[in-house]
């Protein structure tokens, strides 16, 4: 197994640490995940296992782009996709600044959802790209359909600034920097 590069503690659901995804190790695992109708918005539902290893080995050699196994109390349980915007699909959709990264997240399909669950996910996702000293911004585009993930991003501070349309969706571009997502996290400290 890949070593660990980020670790965070949730104050009520333990351990969160990502490592870097292994083709050779973690298709299998990733071809559930991918394929589960809950992933629809990754748009993977028909990938065969070697669709899904080919596209992580794809990741893995570009170098705009990585993957993590997000995982749990040291168990599998999230996916991360971090990539240079300005390299993406994005280039010339959106007014690109020095200091953005983009990032796509999935949470592993459960038939025992744990409460708050999915937002400490993307808390750890978040604190995991602005450790990053040359991060400002991180950009997403997630599909317009996808009123779960709006919801979520909005809740760490993402706003909406744009609706783009790209080869496989429309998507609502959203940004959110460092400040605020330091805003975020303090008013839900303020709510608790």
């Amino acid at each position: 197994m890949s070593e660990t590069v980020f670790t965070r503690t949730d104050p009520r659901l333990g351990t969160f640490a990502l490592r870097p995804v292994d083709p050779n190790t973690d298709t299998e695992l990733l071809h559930r995940w991918l394929t589960h109708p809950k992933s629809v918005f990754w748009q993977m539902s028909q990938a065969t296992p070697a669709d899904v290893e080919q596209e992580f080995r794809t990741i893995a050699a570009d170098p705009h782009r990585d993957a993590f196994i997000g995982l749990h109390e040291a168990r599998p349980a999230f996916l991360v996709e971090r990539y240079d915007p300005a390299h993406s699909e994005l280039n010339g959709k959106y007014r690109a600044e020095p200091g953005d990264i983009g990032m796509h997240f999935l949470v592993a399909p459960t038939d025992t959802p744990v409460h708050g669950f999915t937002h400490a996910v993307i808390s750890t996702v978040m604190e995991l790209l602005f450790a990053a000293a040359s991060t400002d911004r991180v950009v997403v585009e997630p599909d317009v359909r996808n009123q779960a993930v709006h919801a979520l991003n909005a809740a760490v501070g993402f706003q909406v600034v744009d609706t783009v349309s790209l080869p496989d969706k429309d998507a609502y571009l959203s940004t959110c920097t460092r400040e605020q997502y330091r805003a975020a996290v303090r008013e839900q400290g303020a709510h608790r």
